[in-house]
């Protein structure tokens, strides 16, 4: 059975879809099959795999419950298999329905969980039932964070939610790390963010991981060529950080396996 990962933050820009993204690359690279889940109706995850995400099945007919999800999975030329979405994923809450709607998507993955090593599953900005869907299907969640004072706003919300899900529909759900990006080691208030970050993953139970992802404009840049980052600028500090990131990610889920 896929080891399965949750990457969340209900804050948009602090790179939540190039780290998914930059994951499943680096695993792929690593000969482990992996099945990338974008649940996000931007479809950001998918377009940045190389997928036009207005052609083919989406995870919207997925969790409609139109199509098996095996007919929806769609194969990357370098980064695995993937799940993609568009803007009809946002009418989640009126599709996913029931007394167990969260509980949904685990059970669609569930019947593709034997294909593959891991499943990276990338959420919305917002807490919503996506994403608490998304914490309800993973064995692993990472939460990345800017290294910015504004980003620690609503991290208490978000440990609310995760200790809800904990509480209820998974609680063998362990948060692997806060990873830090947009980090320049350079300033002071980088430094004091990453003081914080650890007073609030102490909080959640967790730590912040050693590696960080520093400033750079091939970041943004990767997402428009439909690549990933380790491979858009592979000597790019950013990528550098990536592989150390994913190196390390790896550690951490063997030691807690």
């Amino acid at each position: 059975m896929a080891v399965s990962i949750v990457l969340t933050n209900q804050k948009g820009g602090v790179g939540k879809t190039t780290t998914s993204g930059a994951i499943a690359a680096g695993l792929s690279k690593k000969g482990k099959k992996v099945l990338s889940v974008d649940l996000d109706p931007q479809g950001n995850l998918g377009f940045s795999l190389g997928m036009n995400i207005e052609d083919g099945h989406t995870m919207y007919e997925v969790l409609k419950k139109e199509i098996p999800v095996r007919e929806a999975i769609r194969t990357s030329d370098e980064y695995g298999d993937v799940l993609t979405s568009n803007i009809l994923l946002s009418e989640a809450e009126m599709i996913l329905k029931g007394e167990n709607r969260q509980l949904i998507l685990k059970q669609v993955l569930k019947e593709v969980g034997d294909d593959y090593d891991y499943i990276i599953i990338d959420t919305p900005p917002s807490l919503n039932i996506l994403t608490v869907s998304g914490y309800a299907a993973a064995d692993y969640l990472i939460i990345p964070m800017a290294a910015e004072i504004l980003s620690l706003v609503g991290l208490v919300q978000l440990k609310e939610t995760i200790e809800a899900v904990q509480n209820s529909v998974n609680p063998g759900l362990q948060v692997l790390g806060i990873l830090l990006t947009r980090y320049s080691q350079r300033t002071n208030l980088a430094r004091d963010v990453q003081d914080m970050a650890k007073t609030v993953a102490f909080q959640i139970g967790t730590e912040i991981f050693d590696a960080k992802i520093r400033t750079g404009v091939s970041v943004a840049e990767a997402p428009a060529h439909g690549i990933s980052i380790l491979d858009y600028s592979p000597r790019s500090n950013p990528s550098k950080d990536y592989r150390e990131f994913i190196d390390e990610l790896l550690h951490k889920i063997k030691n807690q396996a």
